[in-house]
């Protein structure tokens, strides 16, 4: 029997490895309510698929290999500014949610999350809602508070975390400059931003650095 699609939300996964692209339309093919109507393993195809299909909400990979998923999520924001996002990571909240989230995201959860909790995100944010996880909602709040000491990190914008990140990796200047479509000298003044935001001296220091604070994209 065919599946009704009258009212379901429509979504596309994002994600740069087949297998959890896999694992996550069998379960999300058990939810009736639900309609896969693509899929991608990187933001430039996600995009393309976007500009082509309708969709509802975006399942995005917070660790994309060429181009980081929060610079992604700016590109969707830009060109769908009401479509729904849901980050979806490895890493735990306290390192990239907040930012996830301040960049445009409806909600950031864990891939080890259960079912019951990414249908519930999903069903918010295809109303145009934020889903907030009790740990997220403590980030927010310490946040607000001005309890939380801030990582000298959450400093850095979207664009020089994603540097900092690639350099972490053993990309060079070029290397980086070539992947990200900017000349070698804009990406030289952002390796000096972070140098001077993060009080290092050497990419050695700014390896170091990412690793002690588990910022390295985890492939």
């Amino acid at each position: 029997m065919s599946k009704d699609l009258r009212g379901a939300i429509r979504l596309l996964i994002v994600d740069d490895h087949m297998i959890i692209r896999r694992g996550l339309i069998q379960i999300l093919g058990e939810n009736p309510r639900l309609h896969i109507a693509g899929e991608a393993a990187d933001g430039a195809t996600a995009l393309r698929v976007l500009r082509s299909t309708t969709v509802d909400v975006v399942l995005l990979d917070i660790a994309l290999g060429e181009r980081d998923g929060i610079d992604v999520l700016g590109s969707i924001r830009h060109e769908f500014p009401q479509l729904g996002v849901i980050m979806l990571s490895v890493y735990p909240e306290s390192q990239f949610a907040l930012r996830a989230i301040r960049s445009g995201a409806n909600a950031y959860l864990n891939k080890g999350c259960a079912p019951e909790e990414l249908f519930s995100a999903i069903e918010r944010a295809a109303a145009g809602g934020t889903h907030v996880t009790p740990a997220i909602a403590e980030l927010m709040a310490q946040d607000i508070r001005g309890n939380r000491t801030r990582a000298p990190h959450e400093t850095l914008s979207n664009r020089e975390f994603q540097v900092l990140q690639l350099l972490a990796q053993g990309e060079s200047v070029s290397g980086i400059a070539q992947q990200l479509s900017l000349s070698a000298n804009t990406i030289s003044t952002y390796r000096a931003r972070i140098f001077e935001k993060l009080g290092l001296r050497n990419n050695v220091e700014l390896a170091a650095y990412a690793g002690r604070h588990q910022l390295l994209a985890m492939q």
